[in-house]
């Protein structure tokens, strides 16, 4: 069985306070793109599970891959059986695109369907949250406002059909909990939801990212791309996530000569649906 988990980006993302738990308050819209990486399962008739991976390296420090601990995660939840797992990545890491917890919930999702384990959508998110605060928006992989540490999800109706996204991520990965560290949380004095019902040309004064503060002054060729990218006519741009990615969102087509604007970038380009 073969999937393909995608990325996804933050349309705004405000930090609203630290709570009890360790954990931040948010309030985010996440965004699906159809950029993917590649996911097979197959049960492993030799009662022996591997895990193997190709494309884009990772660094895991000795520790079980996320597609590993969502079959661990499975294993002791449903008593399924070993399998062998190859992961395909595409998605570049460390770049606020959530590629390790689109691959962790589509390993839930797979394993869920390969083994007819019929767990419902909210057992399925439940499994994920206990992964990663990203890790729940990949269950239905819809349009969602994210609220809670993020894993509070409620599907939204905004329309960006039509729009052009150019995605230009650097090679300058960013560590979320040293971005998390550093960053002051406060209320935004408009609500995410009710900014984003102004017209797409107003975003650029009432959605934010609140990861930008911070993370522009560790990286300032972050900060640079931003200015690049509404240089070449982009109507709103911001950091995805904790960065390093910076999308920019465009009315027309893209006639930007990518590699010459964004030099040893990896450039991804889409129109929204």
């Amino acid at each position: 069985m073969i999937t393909f988990p995608n990325a996804k980006i933050n349309l705004g993302l405000n930090i609203l306070k630290k709570r009890d738990d360790g954990f931040h308050e948010i309030e985010t819209i996440m965004w699906p793109l159809k950029l993917t990486d590649a996911l097979e399962i197959i049960p492993a008739h030799d009662g022996v599970s591997r895990f193997t991976m190709s494309g884009n390296s990772l660094t895991c420090d000795g520790k079980p891959n996320l597609c590993q601990r969502a079959w661990q995660l499975m294993q002791h939840h449903t008593g399924i059986g070993p399998v062998h797992m190859h992961l395909h990545k595409t998605i570049p890491a460390g770049s606020g695109l959530g590629g390790g917890s689109a691959d962790a919930a589509f390993t839930l999702k797979m394993l869920n369907s390969l083994f007819h384990c019929n767990l419902s959508i909210p057992e399925l998110k439940a499994l994920a949250a206990a992964i990663g605060s990203d890790c729940p928006f990949f269950i239905e992989n819809t349009p969602s406002i994210a609220t809670g540490r993020g894993e509070v999800l409620e599907p939204i109706g905004l329309q960006l059909s039509g729009l052009h996204l150019l995605l230009v991520v650097p090679r300058v990965p960013v560590n979320t909990a040293q971005a998390y560290s550093k960053v002051s949380p406060e209320m935004p004095i408009v609500p995410l939801l009710s900014a984003v019902q102004h017209p797409l040309e107003d975003w650029n004064s009432l959605v934010f990212n609140k990861f930008e503060d911070s993370v522009f002054v560790q990286h300032p060729l972050l900060k640079e791309m931003k200015h690049n990218l509404y240089a070449h006519g982009a109507v709103y741009v911001s950091m995805s996530g904790s960065g390093s990615a910076i999308f920019g969102l465009f009315a027309d087509a893209v006639s930007i000569d990518t590699q010459e604007a964004f030099p040893g970038c990896f450039i991804w380009q889409e129109k929204l649906s």
